[in-house]
């Protein structure tokens, strides 16, 4: 508790000025590498730490996915409303989160592609992430994609599934704290994504249920946050992602992109996701001092 309130105190002081200083004093605690990006949207106006160098993305992927999809529904090959059912197959030997696994084992289910995005986004679903992984075109369309919006240093390779089987395919799956940022960027300016996705994922991201203890977890409760979070299990007391990004509306309106990354961590889950809401805050309290 004498942590935290160390931690808050600084908050209140902090100037984006100072902020990479006040992150890399908390990143310290978390037993890891930890890397953070953050932005201005109005102004372009970021403060980064360890913002250039590669972190293992599990979860956040997911938004660069449906993303990719819903660029297919601007360019009419699929629709919003088409059914994709799921099978038996996709249910399989599924070890990662799935509430659609939980609620039909079996499969024999048909979902529309736009309950599939909300349910990537919203519950981050893992068998909905891989259904539209291949809707999208596999790793390397997805890529694509990215590289067409001008997002570099970032790469989706590989299903929630292989993650799964192999604990080291997830650093494959990578984005570095800057290329998480562009990304928030593009989607808040439409770059890559029409006006009706751009709202639709926005009210997911918003909606979404993981991580209330991360991004969201130091901020005034009224806080508009939409973020997307990815996490990786913990073995033999590492744990090798504990990610959120997001936008923040600030009480004036101006908003923050921000991604943090923890990989390689020993520490707790407790101080995982306070580095992660502690840094938000200090942003936060940065700028709506100004």
């Amino acid at each position: 508790m004498i942590k935290i309130a160390i931690w808050m105190a600084a908050a209140a002081a902090c100037a984006p000025a100072t902020l990479r200083q006040e992150i890399g004093r908390i990143a310290a605690t978390a037993s890891g590498t930890v890397g953070a990006a953050i932005v201005l949207l109005e102004t372009g106006e970021r403060v980064e730490f360890n913002a250039a160098r590669p972190f293992p993305m599990q979860s956040v992927y997911k938004l660069p996915i449906a993303m990719a999809v819903l660029d297919q529904v601007e360019r009419k090959t699929i629709t919003l409303t088409e059914k994709v059912t799921l099978t038996a197959r996709d249910m399989a030997g599924v070890r990662f989160h799935s509430p659609l696994r939980d609620r039909y084992p079996e499969g024999g289910v048909d979902v529309s592609v736009r309950d599939l995005i909300r349910a990537a986004i919203v519950d981050s679903d893992g068998v909905a992430s891989d259904v539209l992984y291949k809707l999208a075109g596999g790793g390397p369309r997805v890529t694509a994609y990215l590289r067409g919006i001008g997002i570099r240093d970032m790469a989706v390779v590989a299903t929630e599934r292989e993650m799964s089987n192999d604990e080291q395919v997830q650093y494959r799956n990578y984005a570095t704290p800057c290329a998480a940022v562009e990304l928030l960027r593009a989607l808040d300016g439409g770059r890559g994504v029409s006006p009706a996705a751009r709202e639709l994922l926005l009210k997911d991201l918003t909606d979404s249920v993981p991580g209330p203890k991360r991004i969201k977890g130091q901020l005034p409760p009224a806080t508009a946050v939409a973020h997307k979070t990815g996490t990786d299990g913990t073995r033999n007391g590492l744990t090798r992602a504990t990610n959120d990004i997001g936008i923040i509306t600030l009480p004036d309106g101006r908003r923050l992109a921000l991604a943090v990354f923890v990989k390689d961590s020993t520490a707790d889950e407790t101080t995982r996701e306070r580095t992660i809401a502690t840094a938000a805050r200090l942003a936060f309290d940065a700028w709506t001092a100004r």
